[in-house]
């Protein structure tokens, strides 16, 4: 399937309270820059056509968050989104300071088998 798309500069407004605006925000600070010289370096380099690298590159990121689900698991990023609710909820920095001390503990168990092996195979260190 071959589709054509433009490379568009994206130059649109939001309102401050827009809830995609720091996405919005990054879409058009980095679509001022021009990809096509690394992604014609690349395939030069590699010997890729251009489009294959693009859409590999776009599937990539696309698919980001579910390949991140997958990985953490739906109940740990319910956890996560109930903790950072809560707080947004309450909206005082002693609320937002607790869940941010809760994701941290979550963060922790979830990084603890990549920073120690030892407690991955059951040895005493």
């Amino acid at each position: 399937m071959t589709r054509q798309i433009a490379l568009q500069v994206y130059r649109e407004s939001w309102e401050p309270d827009d809830r995609d605006a720091n996405f919005k925000e990054d879409v058009a600070q980095y679509s001022i820059i021009d990809p096509m010289p690394s992604l014609d370096m690349m395939s030069k380099n590699m010997r890729i056509p251009v489009g294959s690298l693009a859409r590999y590159i776009l599937v990539k990121w696309a698919t980001s968050g579910s390949e991140g689900v997958l990985e953490i698991g739906p109940n740990v990023v319910h956890q996560m989104a109930d903790i950072v609710g809560r707080a947004e909820d309450t909206s005082t920095d002693k609320a937002r300071l607790i869940a941010y001390q809760a994701l941290t503990q979550i963060i922790a168990w979830l990084k603890a088998p990549l920073d120690d092996s030892s407690r991955s195979t059951g040895q005493l260190a």
